[in-house]
């Protein structure tokens, strides 16, 4: 039962996310992402960076309207720390692992001792009642591969901001566990949903990552 909920958690998420996305004033787009060229989703990257500032992980004020949930989830890989930080930190090893996820864009990376530092857009797109509505996940990861681990804050509609923690420990045998602690912020209104079905939505992340790294095929 367990494994069922997991398989369906990502398209009844996407589903509820295009519910809410389309209700909220600055609508998802329903233009596929390939008509979009890298420069016009990088220049949208600086306008939410400028307009929502998602990385300050200041917790809401009490009268804002908006609410906070942070949870943990864990996977142990069957594979060499080092190598499983590498493949797992690669968002572009992400492709095919989330249903929904098209392409990955890169606008910047660049290093900051200890950290590399990556701006990036996360684009998916979600079919709902015969059309496609493209959702964009504007980020900044944070690689620390002296400490193994990584950060990653972003936004995306509507009004969802999310901070990352994402660890990795040594296993006997030669494996790794991984951890993430993610904590997601959102209006009042959405964030049980946003933090129960986030949650569930990278959970399947983790199995299909973890299938993938151990099978060979990353």
């Amino acid at each position: 039962m367990r494994k069922t909920l997991r398989a369906t958690a990502a398209p009844v998420f996407a589903a509820a996310f295009v519910l809410a996305a389309l209700s909220a004033p600055a609508n998802a787009d329903t233009t596929p992402g390939t008509t979009e060229s890298d420069a016009d989703i990088a220049a949208e990257w600086q306008t939410v960076w400028d307009t929502y500032h998602f990385t300050d992980t200041t917790p809401p004020a009490p009268d804002s309207g908006r609410s906070r949930v942070t949870n943990s989830i864990s996977v142990d890989i069957d594979s060499p720390m080092p190598l499983t930080f590498y493949k797992y930190s690669n968002f572009n090893n992400h492709l095919g692992k989330n249903p929904f996820l098209k392409r990955v864009v890169t606008h910047k990376e660049w290093r900051e001792a200890p950290a590399t530092y990556r701006n990036l857009t996360a684009i998916e797109e979600i079919p709902y009642e015969g059309t496609i509505v493209v959702s964009k996940t504007h980020a900044q990861q944070r690689l620390h591969p002296d400490g193994f681990y990584y950060e990653t804050d972003s936004w995306s509609q509507p009004n969802v901001v999310t901070h990352q923690k994402i660890d990795f420990s040594p296993l006997p045998g030669g494996k790794t566990r991984v951890t993430e602690n993610l904590t997601f912020e959102a209006d009042s209104s959405l964030i049980d949903f946003v933090a129960a079905n986030g949650t569930a939505s990278h959970q399947q992340l983790q199995e299909a990552l973890k299938e993938a790294i151990e099978s060979g095929e990353l």
